[in-house]
């Protein structure tokens, strides 16, 4: 696997490295713009790739205006 897509990061960890609540990493997986590893018990686990992503999304939001279709259709 590449080092850049392994799996890594609690969601409470990447929800920190982004810098978002861990509810908005949850929506974000639900609408379909992160897909986040996921263990064998269920737990969501976050590679470098999808912090760069989730980064990029914020960055577009944030400081762009762009809405969360806009985003999704971007990425």
């Amino acid at each position: 696997m590449d080092e850049e897509k392994e799996p890594r990061y609690g969601i409470t960890i990447a929800a920190r490295l982004v810098g978002v609540r861990t509810h908005t990493l949850r929506y974000y997986e639900r609408v379909g713009i992160i897909e986040p590893y996921r263990s064998q018990g269920k737990i969501r686990l976050y590679s470098d790739w999808d912090i760069a992503r989730l980064r990029q999304a914020k960055t577009l939001m944030d400081d762009l205006g762009v809405n969360l279709a806009g985003v999704e259709v971007i990425l």
